[in-house]
């Protein structure tokens, strides 16, 4: 009876044991006393993460992986006291303004309101 609840024991532990692409190839981590840090961890699976910053201030790296699909997704960040702002070409953009829009800004610029002319007026005045 023991035995066989050894082997089952041994069977489940080697159904859990991670895979190969689960091994962390590389994991480098530098935290210095003025609150500046660093670390850069790569996996077996091609999962790569890299970051350095000074705590609570700003913050900059990147990440790559591949997708599912087997497209390579790789995002560059920095974080700071406005936000996160990533960049990558997998990210969506907002489409071109379109030429007519354009041109609606360019003659509102060019034709102002006598509301607006009126607020020029004041704002000049109180520079």
């Amino acid at each position: 009876m023991y035995k066989l609840l050894l082997v089952v024991a041994l069977f489940g532990c080697a159904l859990a044991a991670p895979t190969n692409d689960d091994v962390i190839t590389k994991f480098l981590t530098n935290q210095d006393t003025d609150g500046s840090y660093a670390y850069d961890i790569e996996q077996a699976s091609g999962i790569q993460i890299k970051e350095e910053g000074q705590s609570g201030h700003y913050a900059r790296g990147s990440y790559a992986y591949t997708s599912p699909e087997g497209v390579p997704v790789q995002v560059v960040y920095t974080a700071d006291e406005f936000g996160f702002h990533p960049q990558s070409d997998l990210l969506p953009t907002s489409p071109p303004i379109p030429e007519a829009i354009l041109r609606s800004i360019q003659y509102i610029q060019e034709h102002p309101t006598p509301e607006e002319l009126a607020d020029r007026e004041v704002r000049a005045h109180q520079i």
